[in-house]
C-alpha cells in the first residue's frame, strides 16, 4: 500500500468516524454511542457473509469472521484503528463541551 494512500485513509476514517459520532451524540444524547456502534460496522466493513447467516448459520458466519480478522493486514488495522480513536475522539469532545455548559439540542 502506497503511504500517501495509508495518511490520507487515516485521516480520513478519523474524521468521518468523529463527524458522524459528534452528530449522533448531540441527537441522542448519549455520550459513548458511536463507540458502542463502531464494532459492528467494521464487522460489516470486514466481512462477506450476510447478517440473516450469523442467526442461521452461526458457526459458519463466525468462523468466517475470525478468518478474514486474521488475515487483515497492518495497514487496514491501522485504518480501522484510527476510526475507533476518532468515535472515541468525539465522545471525549461531546463531554467536555456539555461540561463547560454547552447544550446541543
Amino acid at each position: 500500500m502506497n503511504i500517501a494512500f495509508l495518511l490520507i485513509s487515516i485521516v480520513l476514517f478519523f474524521v468521518l468516524f468523529f463527524g458522524i459520532g459528534f452528530i449522533l451524540n448531540m441527537i441522542l444524547r448519549m455520550t459513548w454511542v458511536m463507540t458502542v456502534i463502531y464494532p459492528f460496522i467494521v464487522i460489516f466493513i470486514i466481512d462477506k457473509v450476510r447478517v440473516l447467516d450469523y442467526f442461521v448459520k452461526s458457526k459458519y458466519a463466525f468462523q468466517e469472521l475470525g478468518q478474514r480478522i486474521t488475515s487483515l493486514a497492518s495497514a487496514d488495522i491501522i485504518i480501522l484503528l484510527s476510526g475507533l480513536a476518532g468515535a472515541i475522539a468525539s465522545g471525549i469532545t461531546i463531554k467536555l463541551l456539555r461540561k463547560k455548559g454547552y447544550q446541543m439540542f
